[in-house]
């Protein structure tokens, strides 16, 4: 190596080092990259040596925490990985209702951490995102629609920036970059190393929510999506949803519905009842613990799994053709594919009622968002799977609006627009000023720049297996109860 690693501190991972290989796959299971290094960070004052060490070197950074996102964006090959996960400290002053957490804390963490108070939290429903990708994109969750979205909560972050400087953004300091972070703060601005979040009012038990329905027709999905954006013009803030209908090896055409409800069993299956009186519909409620709701959903991801998947925003209503033409997208399923589907996730209550220029996430008025994904198992399909989305994205976008940044999708033609609507000139002068030397880049950045590419070491050429002994096939999208045939 040419490269001097005095300057790096924390835990220094390269390619000589037997651990190399583990760390690199440990996330992007299914993107294949070869970073540089791979900077774990201990604290902030780590993270500010990284920044200076890449600078000095001319190594383009990427920042990581729970590696999740969705084209590999947090990887990259011949690049520093700044990875946060081992930051995770946290503290909850109750006094002045705010909660305090480091970059690297995720979603399940925060959860058991404020839970043991009393406390719910609008986080995501996978417990190994990190929380800090998850609130900068804007955060979507279980709970957004009486709490709002994740970065609703935001009271104020720190993060180093191009300089290796570390700075603070909230309302009344550098609330420039504040605003921004709020929606368009992954990666763009510098590496956020601590969040003030405000905290929600203290809950009892919660319900939570799952109907199911397995092996139906093409015409009964399309009932269901009716169903499902007349039901949520009027449903209670209270309510907040997952939707999907979708096409598996083991389930056939299906759809389900699954969410929580902040109140009881009686009231949401009152609520739930145009649902219910579909054909088919095998449901619970269950009045658990938030942590109990969150932590049953959380269990149905698996270590990993290999996917495609677009997101789109829904402004108005479908009509019935294109209901017919959405469903149509699934009905078959591309070669080595063991789910395709179409997510929806529902917006309004809190997340509409913000002002849509208040933070950059600009989607506000949106009715819901609705993802199309196909998984498969095994390496070889894998192309014939992500052609399925493209092939199938032009149809999905006519109906549709934008796209949501935390589920991101490469071949979006016109990705800052789609991502950021009429907010991107304001993100793009802001960028400017926090980042005036393009330090932060990476695929589909604020400034829209080709990505850093970088030869592949030799010795590191492996596929990752297709598919690890004992490993769930995909998400076990149910606890209903154990279906099968």
């Amino acid at each position: 190596m040419n490269y001097n690693l005095c300057g790096l501190t924390g835990r220094v991972v390269i390619p000589e080092d037997p651990s190399y290989d583990e760390a690199r796959q440990n996330y992007n299971q299914a993107i294949q990259q070869y970073p540089l290094i791979i900077n774990y960070c201990r604290d902030k004052w780590d993270v500010a040596n990284a920044v200076i060490w890449s600078e000095k070197y001319h190594v383009p950074i990427r920042i990581r925490n729970g590696g999740h996102n969705y084209e590999g964006y947090s990887n990259g090959d011949g690049v520093l990985i700044i990875d946060v996960s081992e930051m995770i400290d946290m503290d909850l002053d109750e006094n002045k209702n705010l909660l305090y957490v480091q970059g690297g804390v995720t979603n399940g963490l925060v959860y058991e951490f404020v839970s043991s108070r009393g406390y719910p939290f609008p986080g995501g429903t996978c417990p190994t995102v990190g929380v800090g990708g998850y609130a900068l994109g804007g955060g979507w969750g279980l709970s957004c629609r009486l709490l709002g979205l994740g970065c609703d909560s935001l009271e104020e972050i720190e993060l180093v920036n191009y300089k290796g400087d570390i700075i603070k953004a909230n309302r009344t300091c550098n609330e420039d970059l504040f605003w921004a972070c709020r929606g368009a703060g992954g990666g763009n601005f510098g590496v956020v190393v601590s969040m003030t979040f405000r905290l929600p009012p203290k809950t009892g038990n919660v319900t939570l929510i799952e109907i199911d329905y397995l092996h139906v027709t093409s015409g009964e999905q399309e009932e269901f999506l009716g169903i499902w954006q007349e039901w949520l013009k009027s449903a209670d803030p209270r309510i907040t949803l997952i939707a999907r209908v979708y096409h598996s090896v083991n389930d056939g055409l299906a759809m389900l519905a699954r969410g929580i409800f902040y109140g009881g069993p009686d009231e949401a299956r009152q609520m739930m009842k145009p649902f219910l009186e579909l054909a088919g519909a095998e449901s619970s409620f269950e009045f658990v613990t938030f942590l109990e709701a969150v932590t049953m959903i959380g269990n149905t991801y698996p270590p990993f799994e290999k996917f495609q998947s677009a997101s789109r925003f829904v402004l108005q209503d479908f009509s019935r053709r294109e209901i017919s033409g959405l469903v149509g997208l699934i009905r078959s399923r591309a070669e080595g594919s063991v789910f395709a589907g179409l997510s929806l996730y529902a917006l309004g209550g809190r997340v509409r009622e913000i002002s849509t220029d208040e933070t950059a996430f600009f989607y506000r008025k949106a009715h819901f968002i609705i993802w199309l994904e196909t998984v498969w198992e095994e390496n070889r399909f894998a192309n014939e799977n992500r052609s399925w989305v493209n092939d199938r994205f032009p149809a999905l976008a006519f109906v549709t609006t934008g796209s949501y940044v935390n589920f991101p999708y490469s071949r979006l033609p016109n990705y800052l627009e789609e991502y950021y609507g009429t907010h991107v000139r304001r993100l793009e002068w802001i960028k400017k000023k926090y980042d005036p030397d393009h330090v932060f880049s990476f695929p589909q950045d604020l400034r829209g720049e080709p990505p850093f590419q970088a030869r592949i070491p030799e010795n590191h050429r492996d596929e990752v297996p297709a598919k690890a002994p004992g490993d769930a096939a995909y998400r076990g999208f149910r606890y209903v109860g154990n279906h099968t045939g």
